[in-house]
C-alpha cells in the first residue's frame, strides 16, 4: 500500500516491514476481542501480543527494506491496523534501519 503525504515521501508498507521488526513490545493485543485474537493462527499469538523472533513479527515474511508482507493481513492486531506509513513510529522504525525517511 502506497500512501502519499503531502510534501512528504511515499512509503510503500511492502517494500518496507520495518515497522513489524523493531520492538517484541509493540505487536500487543489491546482492544481485540477474544474471537479476533483466536483468529490469529495460535503459532503467531502469544500471551498478550503477536510472537516475535527477536525483535521481529513471527507474521512478517520477506527482507525488511526490500520486500515484505504480513501473513495475517486480514487479521492483524489494532496496533498494526492504526500503524499509517510516515507517521511518527514509521519513521522511527525506519531509521533503525537505515531506511530513508
Amino acid at each position: 500500500m502506497i500512501v502519499p503525504f503531502s510534501s512528504s515521501p511515499s512509503y510503500d508498507c511492502q517494500l518496507c516491514g520495518a515497522c513489524c521488526s523493531t520492538s517484541r513490545e509493540w505487536p500487543r493485543f489491546s482492544l481485540e476481542s477474544d474471537e479476533e485474537i483466536e483468529r490469529i493462527p495460535e503459532p503467531l499469538r502469544e500471551a498478550g501480543g503477536m510472537r516475535c523472533e527477536g525483535e521481529r513479527c513471527l507474521a512478517l515474511s520477506g527482507v525488511v527494506g526490500e520486500a515484505t508482507r504480513c501473513t495475517v493481513y486480514a487479521l492483524r492486531p489494532l496496533v498494526c491496523r492504526d500503524c499509517e506509513p510516515g507517521d511518527p513510529e514509521c519513521l522511527e522504525a525506519r531509521r533503525t534501519f537505515g531506511l530513508p525517511v
